[in-house]
């Protein structure tokens, strides 16, 4: 049985608005001018409401007259995170939890009149699937912003989810079709239509897609994806596999987790597994219809850039249909610590001994939690000094080893005990702090020398030697000097761009 612990209602409660013909006419006079002050003057008066007793179909009358309102503040507020490193800082983490809040506030709401429902209110007797469907909305966007965001979720929230689906499948009400003005599908405007299910599986697929590797926008669009793409995708109560066809993907309804290789698990009761054929089947033929030609728009993936498409789409056939987790570089479980810098400047300091206490580059501590050949993974266990993103150059020197690896953060969040954490992918080849000196053009840095890294060759992976170089300075054919620590010189080519990251570029040469 469905349990929804809330605080009672109070009569002292005094919302701005008591009923939705009363909230109708509070929206008109509502200010947008100041988004933050709007946004809190929400999450308060949201929050009184759900405080103040009334009728269930009125509370949920006037639920729905605030959705469209809060949709957009809060879309428009969480702007203010796209591309932020990590940690957040101060107010940044204010805005986060504020957002996550309000998520959580009109769940809430829902759950309430939900509460009303599951008590005999003959009035909403009708209503059992909207109702449902809004409270898996809601537990639904808590957990996108926490992936939006970078931060860790509280297990609770899973467990709040598989509560709520595995009541609608007691009730029948999973696949019944429900009106939704904001669901952000691609074909939102012809087919406003959702489902108990089809949240529930857009959930389950984002948090599967590997959220902490893909930037904010690519997030949103997934979320787009799924709204249309989630009704394919068939929930059952056992499984059968076909030989070269996607493996299905299990869950637990009584476990505080999400999706997991179906040869992981052990059947129960509470199992439940989806059938990924069918996905597998769409993201091929759109990803071949891309090649041939068609547009993004024509395949209904809105109006991005084809090869960005392309790749995207890869990506998530590997993270669902391909079992990514089993690649041939598969990290294995190891314990120990690395020194860790970040920031060209300070990692160029640390490699050519050029460091100083006084000049402010420190070094971090980290834990080494597991490793491939290709990468790492690690967390921080010192308070971070800075801030890391994806694609962030990064040096890291493991215990007893003298000099520095370069590498590149691949993916970065923090752990509900706050601890920071990143992957880490291994650039090839030894490498060396050198100086660059443009022969061709005046460089738009004091004293005309930038400090770069000289990657040597990996023969082992077929890999020559390549120059890593501010972003942004690159130019093709550029001459440049580069001089080595021991007074050595040498005259070299620009080729081209291998790799670019967020303050960095990995660029081929000849010698000249």
């Amino acid at each position: 049985m469905l349990t929804l612990p809330l605080e009672p209602t109070d009569d002292r409660a005094d919302p701005q608005f008591k009923d939705a013909a009363g909230c109708s006419e509070w929206l008109k006079q509502f200010q947008l001018t100041n988004l933050q002050l709007a946004h809190s003057t929400l999450l308060t008066q949201v929050h009184e409401f759900n405080r103040y007793p009334m009728r269930g179909l009125e509370r949920l009358n006037t639920l729905e007259r605030l959705r469209e309102i809060i949709d957009h503040v809060q879309s428009d507020y969480a702007k203010k995170l796209i591309a932020k490193p990590l940690p957040l800082n101060e107010s940044e983490l204010r805005i986060f939890v504020a957002i996550v809040q309000l998520w959580q506030t009109m769940l809430s709401g829902y759950r309430r009149c939900l509460q009303a429902y599951l008590a005999g209110d003959s009035q909403l007797a009708q209503h059992g699937a909207l109702l449902c469907q809004r409270c898996l909305l809601y537990s639904g966007q808590a957990i996108f912003e926490h992936l939006r965001t970078g931060y860790e979720f509280d297990e609770k929230l899973w467990q709040q989810l598989h509560k709520l689906y595995a009541f609608t499948e007691q009730r029948g009400l999973q696949r019944e079709e429900i009106p939704d003005s904001l669901n952000n599908g691609p074909l939102s405007a012809s087919q406003p239509h959702s489902s108990c299910h089809r949240i529930y599986v857009k959930t389950l697929l984002a948090c599967y897609a590997h959220p902490a590797e893909l930037t904010r926008m690519q997030l949103q669009l997934l979320d787009n994806w799924l709204a249309q793409w989630s009704s394919t995708v068939f929930m059952e109560h056992s499984y059968t596999t076909s030989k070269g066809d996607a493996q299905p993907l299990a869950l637990d309804l009584d476990s505080a987790n999400g999706l997991r290789p179906v040869k992981l698990v052990t059947h129960s009761n509470s199992m439940r597994y989806l059938a990924m054929v069918p996905l597998s089947k769409l993201l091929r033929v759109k990803t071949i219809l891309l090649q041939q030609g068609k547009t993004p728009l024509q395949l209904e993936l809105g109006d991005h850039n084809r090869d960005d498409c392309i790749g995207f789409l890869t990506f998530l056939h590997q993270c669902w249909c391909e079992n990514r987790n089993s690649r041939s570089d598969q990290r294995n479980p190891v314990s120990k610590h690395a020194q860790l810098c970040y920031k060209p400047e300070n990692i160029h300091a640390q490699m050519s001994g050029n460091d100083r206490g006084e000049m402010g580059f420190p070094v971090e501590t980290w834990l080494v939690q597991n490793e491939s050949i290709l990468g790492a993974q690690l967390t921080c266990e010192d308070t971070p000094v800075g801030r890391l993103s994806p694609n962030q150059l990064v040096a890291l020197r493991f215990d007893h080893a003298e000099a520095f690896m370069l590498g590149t953060t691949t993916w970065a969040n923090v752990t509900r005990t706050g601890q920071l954490r990143i992957g880490v992918r291994y650039l090839p080849g030894v490498a060396r702090a050198v100086v660059l000196r443009a022969t061709d053009a005046v460089m738009p840095i004091a004293g005309n020398t930038i400090p770069a890294f000289l990657l040597q060759a990996a023969p082992a992976l077929k890999t020559p030697a390549s120059l890593i170089i501010p972003r942004d300075w690159f130019k093709p054919g550029r001459v440049v000097d580069i001089q080595h620590q021991n007074g050595e010189k040498q005259n070299a080519k620009m080729g081209f761009s291998v790799e670019r990251g967020v303050d960095y570029e990995r660029v081929s040469f000849t010698l000249v």
